[in-house]
């Protein structure tokens, strides 16, 4: 026979083992805060809420998609900083993580070592785009329009030092021409004024400027990667169009807080890369001009490393600097 302090020793250490399991019980269920440092109806913003269903299915709980734009992307990328390491606050970031530390005197937190790389997902093309009004139908036109009436036109961008305001700088910088630059607060903004006609041009992600371009309210002047889109094939690179050397493309990546558990960062990583890899989303992305391919924890790492080395010379070069 068993005696009763068996039992009490057997029921005491189970109750331990009980209660030590408890914080990872309470995960299960619980929403998952997705946090975008960009505004809606951005490019990355279409990406999350494409895959949002099927990101909440292959994480097993809700995951609730928040808007947190601001200062190029910190403010955003700062409240993923400063959440609890426990995969339950993460943020999809995109160039603009990198590009910070080279534009913005100051920083209060260091975009690599301070976050968790988890995922570099995929890529978005961009596209040059023009206000109908603006009498240019490709680069050779616009900028011929550009150095006729060099101090005439302006161009739109998603704020200081974004991957957008690359984008023109460089266009500018590879032609040889001036326009003068407008900053907005986000994405969406942006786009509202160019489709009324307040700026003249911009970059935009070319999944977000498709129903604009298909509306006839933008044009296209070009597509800013090496290829042509399988969604807009008609729209010629701007590379192909004069200025071999032109090339921006828009990437995207999950992170979370820095100090994430290896069996955390592998949890969230193992859920993005079965949400993004359906055959569901995968279709529904390649109609937006955005190619998917996620990479490991390690790829990322790296990956955020040699763009933020890339940036900084081109941010340089383009003398961008906000205070």
């Amino acid at each position: 026979m068993i005696s009763r302090p068996y039992w009490r020793a057997v029921a005491a250490a189970t109750g331990f083992l009980l209660c030590a399991a408890l914080p990872a019980l309470a995960q299960v269920g619980k929403p998952v805060r997705l946090i975008l440092p960009i505004s809606a109806g951005s490019g990355v913003d279409a990406i999350a809420r494409t895959a949002g269903p099927a990101l909440g299915k292959a994480m097993g709980q809700p995951v609730v998609i928040e808007n947190l734009p601001g200062a190029g992307g910190i403010t955003g990328a700062a409240a993923v900083v400063k959440a609890q390491p426990d995969g339950l606050t993460l943020g999809l970031v995109s160039n603009n993580h990198v590009i910070n530390p080279s534009v913005f005197k100051s920083m209060p937190f260091d975009p690599i070592k301070d976050v968790t790389p988890i995922s570099v997902i995929g890529a978005t093309q961009l596209v040059l785009v023009v206000n109908p009004k603006v009498p240019a139908k490709n680069v050779k036109e616009l900028v011929a329009l550009l150095k006729a009436k060099p101090d005439a036109y302006n161009y739109a961008s998603s704020g200081n030092g974004t991957i957008i305001h690359l984008a023109g700088e460089m266009f500018l910088s590879e032609a040889g021409v001036k326009a003068n630059h407008i900053p907005y607060k986000g994405t969406g903004p942006m786009v509202t004024d160019l489709l009324g006609g307040q700026v003249d041009m911009g970059v935009v992600a070319l999944n977000a400027a498709l129903p604009y371009l298909k509306a006839g309210t933008l044009r296209a002047i070009g597509v800013c990667g090496n290829t042509r889109s399988p969604v807009a094939p008609d729209v010629p690179t701007i590379a192909e169009q004069g200025l071999p050397d032109y090339h921006v493309e828009g990437w995207f990546a999950v992170v979370g807080p820095g100090n994430m558990k290896p069996a955390d960062v592998k949890r969230v990583h193992d859920a993005f890369a079965t949400a993004f890899s359906s055959p569901e989303v995968v279709e529904a992305l390649k109609k937006q001009a955005t190619a998917i391919k996620p990479g490991s924890p390690e790829a990322a790492a790296q990956y955020f490393r040699t763009e933020a080395d890339r940036y900084a010379g081109l941010v340089k070069k383009a003398n961008v600097k906000v205070e």
